[in-house]
């Protein structure tokens, strides 16, 4: 039997952190992770680099059935902390658009970072594939590959069931619940969306990508995103998609701006400067030569505009300005968990402290990272929700 004060369960972003705080606190803590090496999601993020914070993530950038549960552990380790830590081990690094931060070299150096920040109290040992988890008085046991391990306190860090291609499950889930915690639906986010038949002119743009406004959901639940969208061949995709589909639900359409900036008179107004241009050769100034002329095609045949705007009636051109601006697309579901960067839902947070993230029906035991039912954007965010909950665990782990 191996004994520690703390047992964490996955050695992604969030354990590796809780581990590097809670060692350096003095527990001795063991990190068992099934893979054969340590930060195998780190590594393959953001194309090797690792988008590893956003400068601007703050609560309102998180999905959550409880919208506060963030905040307290957001506002204590701030991307400027990671920042720092970061520059103190010389790790160079990038400001891509809207605030996301890059390695300049590899993902390596965050992950070789996270085990440098670990002393010799933590031991991170791969190749351990979880068999059994009980509660035996005041201890966890865990067997793990045939090895018995003890602690007072266990931390389950084993993500979500995205990426399944590298090892993630819902053990997470299992786990949660066989301990008596509640689970929010878990369902794929950033995800790309699939299109049906009646979209198949989209489908057929496979590889065309243009800037939009995208928007989904409704209320409290809407999200809207200006960046670019990618056609492919089951439907659409690119970070404006990817972030949207976090507040789709399946049933539900979603709306595409193609030219954000423009004004919803803009067809009249280019009517009277230029009467004698076309509808596909207008917007082929504005977008891709392949999306102007499906748009174009498409509303020729509902709106009958396949003239010169100088014939076309103004009531008309402002039908075809308005559905321009609010696209309506009905999707018939995602590309699912092995094409989702994240998984949104997971352990209730009505279960868990916010401040410690220790469950409250079991002393002892502690959630983080994306097995928590707290999902950021596209662009770093849930980087900063693993290290934040990490270091809200690791620094309150008790001796």
């Amino acid at each position: 039997m191996h004994t520690y004060d703390v047992i964490i369960l996955g050695a992604g972003a969030a354990g590796l952190m809780c581990a590097a705080r809670a060692g350096q606190r003095g527990l001795r803590v063991a990190v068992l992770e099934k893979a054969e090496k340590p930060g195998k999601k780190i590594l393959i993020s953001g194309g090797g680099r690792c988008n590893f914070t956003n400068v601007d993530a703050g609560p309102s950038n998180f999905l959550s059935a409880n919208p506060h549960f963030a905040k307290s552990a957001l506002a204590r380790y701030t991307p400027r902390d990671f920042i720092g830590l970061v520059d103190r081990y010389g790790i160079a690094w990038h400001e891509k658009t809207l605030g996301q931060l890059f390695c300049d070299g590899s993902a390596k150096q965050i992950v070789q970072m996270l085990l440098d920040e670990c002393p010799d109290t933590v031991d991170v040992i791969c190749d351990a594939d979880v068999e059994t988890v009980v509660r035996d008085g005041d201890a966890f046991g865990v067997s793990a590959s045939g090895e018995h391990y003890s602690a007072p306190s266990l931390v389950i860090a084993t993500g979500g069931p995205s990426i399944p291609k590298m090892g993630a499950t819902s053990f997470a889930y299992d786990l949660a619940r066989q301990f008596g915690l509640k689970v929010v639906e878990p369902r794929p986010a950033l995800v790309p969306l699939t299109l049906g038949e009646d979209d198949v002119l989209f489908r057929e743009l496979s590889g065309v990508s243009a800037p939009v406004r995208a928007t989904a959901g409704t209320g409290k639940g809407k999200g809207q995103f200006d960046e670019a969208a990618l056609f492919t061949h089951r439907g659409l995709s690119g970070p404006a998609i990817l972030q949207i589909s976090s507040y789709w639900r399946h049933g539900e359409e979603i709306g595409i701006r193609f030219l954000p900036q423009a004004d919803g008179d803009w067809l009249i107004s280019l009517k009277r400067d230029r009467p004698r241009a076309g509808l596909r050769s207008v917007l082929s100034e504005h977008l891709p030569d392949r999306l102007a002329d499906a748009l174009a095609m498409r509303l020729g045949a509902q709106h009958g505009i396949d003239r010169e705007l100088g014939n076309v009636p103004d009531k008309v051109l402002r039908k075809a300005g308005e559905q321009l601006a609010n696209w309506r697309f009905s999707p018939n579901g995602t590309e699912g968990f092995a094409k989702a960067e994240v998984t949104i839902g997971g352990i209730s947070t009505a279960e868990l402290s916010s401040r410690t993230m220790e469950a409250s029906k079991t002393p002892g035991l502690y959630a983080i990272g994306e097995a928590v039912d707290v999902t950021g954007w596209l662009g770093g965010y849930n980087f900063q929700w693993a290290w934040a909950s990490g270091v809200a665990a690791g620094d309150a782990i008790n001796l």
